[in-house]
């Protein structure tokens, strides 16, 4: 995991956007305010017209002048230089949910998809919701059944965007009892670092991979690389997963975490 240059903003989904909208304001905020421009990318869901308004009317309630929304239907517009471009002129980009599939196989080694990463690396906040926030990490889940017993077929796993390397990230967590299939992505790869998002919850993850939480409800860290035992590669894809001593940290708001050396902090 190297040195990273901007922001990322991963939330849960189901973020307030009635009351205080505590995390999008956040999101405002590191995204320069007032004066920011901010895009938002319906790419992952199949109402971007009313998924798009909602989010430019929210954004522009909170104060923002300059909100674009960029629908995106096919690989051919997210190679358009155009839509490069207005990518590099934001401070924030927004990423709805949807399906994380849609996101990464439509933007996936176009120019859209450069453009984000040097945006990304130039300083701007990337930010994303439900399945915004799963592809945010270098692998990421597809599907999988939340409240069955940790095991190989309650789980479908892709390469995500790689913004957060060596991480998993699931969302809707508490609410939909994914922890089993959270447990069943770390057991299959001990190394990567699992991060269960609550929804109207959010991760704040800084350029030097600090990460703080935000938001009504808590984040769950599933370490694997303390695992003694696991029968991931011997049992059938239906059979229940053992694990021995995995590292769990549960994490409310204002707690801190350290990606780098995998240590929980207190707040402040």
């Amino acid at each position: 995991m190297g040195a990273g240059q901007g922001t990322m903003v991963i939330i849960g989904g189901a973020e307030d956007k009635e009351g205080e909208c505590r995390i999008l304001r956040k999101f405002v905020q590191l995204s320069g305010g007032a004066q920011a421009t901010v895009v938002v990318m319906t790419v992952a869901t199949e109402k971007p017209a009313e998924v798009g308004g909602q989010y430019r009317r929210l954004f522009e309630r909170l104060g923002v002048s300059r909100v674009r929304v960029l629908h995106l239907h096919s690989r051919e517009e997210a190679d358009s230089a155009e839509q490069a471009q207005m990518l590099g002129e934001a401070g924030g980009i927004f990423f709805t949910g949807g399906d994380q599939l849609r996101i990464t196989s439509l933007l996936g080694g176009t120019r859209l998809d450069m453009a984000l990463r040097q945006a990304y690396a130039a300083g701007a906040v990337v930010a994303g919701t439900s399945a915004g926030a799963s592809a945010m990490s270098g692998t990421m889940i597809v599907e999988g059944d939340g409240d069955a017993a940790p095991s190989l077929n309650t789980l479908k796993m892709a390469p995500g965007m790689g913004l957060l390397p060596e991480v998993v990230v699931d969302q809707h967590f508490a609410q939909r009892g994914r922890l089993g299939r959270l447990l069943t992505a770390i057991a299959q790869n001990p190394h990567i670092l699992g991060l269960g998002i609550d929804e109207d919850t959010a991760v704040v993850v800084t350029p030097d991979y600090r990460v703080e939480v935000y938001g009504s409800r808590t984040v769950t860290v599933v370490d694997g690389r303390s695992i003694t035992h696991t029968n991931a590669s011997e049992t059938s894809p239906s059979e229940p997963l053992a694990l021995f001593a995995v590292c769990l940290h549960v994490l409310p708001g204002g707690y801190r975490y350290d990606l780098l050396t995998r240590q929980p902090l207190p707040p402040g």
